[in-house]
């Protein structure tokens, strides 16, 4: 039996971690964010390495959700899929997340607003996925991780999250080689420099988010939707 995890996340998140994790598994085989092409296409948006994202992936999300529930290699038992949830814009159909175990990676929004204004000035509440993320909840429920619980005890919270989604608990989670990997998108040596130089998760960092003032309407706007996935995470 496979189980295919739709892992979603928004930015600034430790999504890219996560899916190391996952990666460590022997039984496993990830991808990594196979929407972005689709959402670079659609939205016309000039990211770091367009022409090469968009040459590496189908631009289709047709096409995509075709290979994400499609058939798997030989020995392979779970397929991680690490999502990017604004990467599913309102024209993509849903009737295939039906086919997958929906899992959600969250933040404090403050925290993703201060990091995210860092590198792009005036993010929008669509471009954080808060909300693309209670839909998919509401919709096809799934367990929910928040990532200050993870880094404080990546053990207790994982053994949860695998419970969950009904596949066994594996220890080599923990840690995992350093260096890039075939299956990263081809954005990495654009944004992988942090995750490529680790060797298992970062500690958590307990130091409080500073917003700026003009952002703060953005944390307003999206902490009832964290709220909502908040209360339903998993706990160690």
């Amino acid at each position: 039996m496979v189980t295919r995890v739709a892992m979603w996340s928004g930015p600034r998140n430790v999504s890219t971690a996560l899916m190391r994790s996952f990666g460590a598994r022997p039984d496993t085989a990830v991808v990594d964010e196979p929407l972005y092409a689709y959402y670079l296409a659609a939205t016309g948006l000039d990211h770091p390495g367009r022409d090469a994202v968009l040459a590496s992936q189908p631009q289709r999300w047709q096409d995509v959700a075709a290979q994400l529930t499609g058939p798997l290699p030989e020995g392979v038992t779970v397929h991680y899929q690490k999502h990017m949830t604004h990467h599913l814009l309102p024209e993509v159909g849903r009737d295939w997340l039906s086919a997958l175990a929906n899992a959600y990676l969250i933040r404090d929004p403050a925290h993703v607003v201060a990091s995210y204004a860092k590198v792009r000035g005036e993010p929008t509440l669509a471009d954080l996925g808060y909300v693309q993320q209670a839909e998919i909840f509401r919709a096809h429920g799934g367990p929910v991780v928040d990532s200050a619980d993870l880094l404080r005890d990546p053990a207790g919270v994982l053994s949860k999250l695998c419970a969950a989604l009904g596949i066994a608990w594996d220890p080599a989670m923990l840690s995992w080689a350093p260096g890039p990997r075939d299956t990263d998108g081809v954005w990495a040596p654009h944004w992988y420099a942090s995750v490529e130089a680790s060797t298992g998760f970062a500690a958590y960092d307990p130091a409080p988010a500073r917003v700026p003032d003009r952002l703060r309407h953005l944390v307003e706007a999206a902490q009832p939707y964290y709220a909502e996935l908040h209360a339903h995470r998993v706990t160690a």
